[in-house]
């Protein structure tokens, strides 16, 4: 029986966190990062459904590899809603295309999910004969030069429904590509995609889905997120305890917080409140760590400050209206 935990850990501590300063200052992460996980079956773990980690492990997964290095988990973590995509497709040739290197990992994906998330969508899907026409704006995109192929989700112009496709990444007609300068997790390649009259054929389409079938997908991964901010609270608090100072308050914190989300995730809890818990969470630990650091923690490319950029990423990245409400009225002490 595969140790999904204990393989993350031995991955964070030996291939990740040793060289996440120099791959944050570099802004580009070694493709060594990427054959490691590989090699340990993590870009099949979607995939082996009741096979795989149970949920408590896969959040203990994404933690440690968080906390590892933001960036390298950052991007692979958008590798799975391809393998979930594909996995659930009725577009068998579209699934057999891709499916083995997917879960082997020598297909490498990534998602733009947030053209199609927002009221209105900034991503609309047109039909046309033969498939459908894209037009609009992917904002945030990880993963651009490193993954392979994307699953685009765009809303339909007429009926509201979803429209998932895969496909290549690369330049093609009616793309245009922005680099996005993020002030953390630089390597990952996030960049804003612009669609015009981006032709999709029904070879490429997934799956087409009500919005209220889609809906009931965003919790699940609205708690999978929460996982940036909890990694990178264990790694600071880790380095807290290393440096010498009593950080068990903070160690109590983080079994609440991640209750908090796992409970909003089983009990139909308030999710928005938990991410906003556990993002100030982050933030807090970091600036603690900055803090107990001192005057080091100014000068660039080290972990305390980097981790201070990554908590303040996760403020934002994988948010909703709802969790940057919540977040505004947790910081205004409200």
């Amino acid at each position: 029986m595969t140790k999904w935990p204990e393989l993350a850990r031995e991955i964070a501590d030996t291939v990740l966190f040793p060289v996440a300063d120099s791959v944050d200052a570099d802004g580009e992460i070694p493709s060594s990062h990427f054959d490691a996980l590989a090699a340990d079956g993590f870009y099949g773990i979607a995939a082996l459904g009741e096979g795989g980690p149970s949920s408590e492990e896969l959040v203990d997964v994404l933690e440690t590899l968080c906390g590892g290095c933001l960036a390298t988990t950052f991007t692979w973590m958008q590798h799975h809603g391809v393998v979930g995509a594909l996995a659930a497709s009725s577009n068998m040739s579209l699934r057999e295309q891709y499916w083995d290197g997917l879960v082997s990992g020598t297909i490498r994906g990534g998602v733009a999910y947030a053209g199609a998330i927002p009221r209105p969508p900034l991503l609309w899907a047109k039909r046309v004969n033969d498939g459908y026409v894209l037009d609009g704006i992917a904002p945030f995109v990880t993963g651009w030069g490193i993954v392979d192929v994307l699953l685009v989700s765009a809303r339909d112009e007429f009926d509201n429904s979803i429209v998932h496709s895969v496909v290549p990444v690369g330049e093609a007609p009616g793309l245009t590509i922005e680099e996005l300068p993020l002030i953390a997790a630089r390597g990952s390649n996030t960049v804003r995609i612009v669609f015009d009259a981006f032709d999709i054929p029904d070879t490429d389409v997934c799956a087409v889905v009500s919005d209220e079938q889609f809906q009931s997908t965003q919790l699940p991964g609205l708690w999978l997120n929460g996982a940036m901010a909890m990694g990178i609270t264990r790694r600071a608090v880790t380095e807290l305890a290393d440096l010498g100072v009593d950080a068990d308050a903070f160690e109590e914190q983080v079994a609440r917080a991640r209750a908090d989300l796992d409970a909003a995730l089983r009990n139909g809890g308030d999710m928005s409140a938990a991410r906003a818990r556990a993002s100030e969470l982050a933030v807090r630990a970091s600036a603690a760590l900055v803090t107990a650091t001192g005057s080091r923690a100014l000068v660039g490319s080290n972990t305390a400050e980097r981790l201070m950029r990554e908590a303040t990423f996760t403020l934002v990245a994988a948010g909703r209206p709802e969790i940057k409400t919540a977040l505004v009225e947790r910081l205004s002490g409200y």
